[in-house]
């Protein structure tokens, strides 16, 4: 360390002169710090409520990540009342995370000359400090970068989305965490220093740098500004406004829903009673009119029963009805779609299970992950959660899964199995 305190730091961006913005300081670090610190913590519990949704403590059909361990204490059985309760918390969870985008980006640049600090360990305390720092911005990236991807169907990633999402999430919020602890008294400090509306009210001939500061923020030979702190709030608000404008509508609908320019599921696969967004069609899961024609029969088996049914067979039956919309991990969602169809409450029963704890649901769908899926018993018993043969007034597309497919309130899209051919019912 004391070696590295006396060798004279590198060109570039290690000389302290190389950073010259004037508007860089402790002031406005702290408000971008102050949004993302109200801002992720909404971003952390909606990414693990929208993990406990998926009902990983099943079994490892709805599990992605085995090896949690201890990060998995607070599942709990996913709800089905509010029905819509998926459809907001996943709305939230992917447009908050989409809209805090360029607040991040402008925190990251407002503090980019520590990541350049020299010499780059000045003593133990100082290290571990630069290694919080290293894994919040490190993880900050990686959860941002990916769930983007995410959003787009853009699968580009060495393994699963969903493992690789979940630990990188625990590293960013551990790692947040702690930089919270380290900064919170400098920035409030920070924020005191200058009043939000007289900063607000300066323009660009009156922006001046701030004092020096112990963390190095402030340059030490500042340039001219070419904007003020104002324009620089202005302009991340507007970004974020910006893409507010062009994704939130994927999740509330209605007229906005034309606006989600960025959500890939934006437009309506064509018109009429099936004409609603979907996730993957038949073909690119590999579902052939063979697998689906009029050689499908449903399995439902129980407690020593097996029943084999037609859709003929099943349309016989007493059909019932249910509102309820899909909505995916991705962030987007349907308006509330009408299905029509068998109570799953009811086929437990034909199978001898009233009482059924969970039901495992396998689609004619080639072995995938979610292909086949579990569902737990306060699912199976909402008078609600239907085996569907109709939506809309209309028989099922195939793409919506025809014959039958899966619906149950608050349940995420991938979830509700599309082209099932088998349940088998468990205490």
């Amino acid at each position: 360390m004391r070696q590295a305190r006396e060798t004279p730091a590198p060109p570039g961006p290690f000389r302290p002169g190389f950073w010259r913005s004037p508007i860089r300081g402790p002031w406005l670090t702290s408000v971008f710090g102050l949004v993302l610190l109200f801002g992720i913590p909404v971003l952390f519990v909606t990414g693990a409520l929208s993990y406990a949704a998926y009902n990983p403590d099943l079994g490892p059909l709805n599990d992605q990540t085995p090896d949690k361990g201890l990060l998995g204490f607070y599942l709990f059985d996913w709800p089905t009342r509010p029905y819509w309760l998926y459809r907001l918390t996943q709305g939230v969870h992917v447009t908050l995370g989409v809209v805090l985008l360029p607040v991040l980006l402008a925190k990251l640049w407002s503090v980019i000359p520590k990541l350049f600090s020299w010499p780059p360990l000045r003593s133990l305390a100082h290290g571990l400090e630069r290694l919080s720092l290293l894994l919040l911005v490190g993880g900050a990236v990686f959860e941002f970068v990916t769930g983007i991807l995410n959003i787009q169907l853009f699968y580009i990633f060495p393994g699963s989305f969903y493992t690789l999402h979940f630990y990188g999430a625990w590293v960013f919020i551990a790692a947040f965490v702690v930089h919270v602890c380290l900064k919170f008294g400098r920035m409030r400090h920070a924020l005191r220093s200058r009043g939000i509306l007289a900063e607000l009210r300066t323009d660009r001939s009156r922006t001046r740098p701030e004092p020096p500061d112990p963390d190095g923020l402030v340059p030490v030979a500042p340039a001219a500004p070419t904007m003020s702190r104002r324009g620089a709030v202005g302009m991340v608000g507007a970004g974020s406004l910006a893409l507010l404008v062009v994704t939130a509508g994927q999740s509330i609908g209605g007229a906005l829903r034309g606006t989600a320019l960025l959500a890939p599921h934006n437009r309506n696969p064509g018109s009429g009673p099936n004409g609603f967004q979907i996730n993957k069609t038949a073909a690119s899961v590999g579902v052939t009119a063979a697998l689906t024609g009029p050689a499908w029969r449903l399995e439902v088996h129980g407690r020593g029963t097996a029943l084999v049914f037609t859709r003929e067979q099943l349309l016989a039956m007493r059909q019932r009805a249910a509102a309820l919309p899909i909505a995916c991990v991705e962030g987007w969602s349907t308006e509330d779609q009408h299905w029509s169809g068998l109570r799953l409450t009811d086929l437990a029963a034909m199978a001898g299970l009233p009482d059924a704890g969970s039901v495992l649901v396998e689609s004619v769908q080639p072995p995938g992950p979610y292909s086949s899926v579990m569902l737990r018993g306060n699912q199976i018993h909402d008078t609600r959660a239907l085996l569907a043969l109709r939506v809309n007034g209309a028989d099922l597309s195939l793409d919506h899964g025809y014959p039958a497919r899966i619906i149950v309130p608050a349940n995420p899209g991938v979830n509700n199995t599309k082209w099932v051919h088998r349940l088998t019912f468990r205490t």
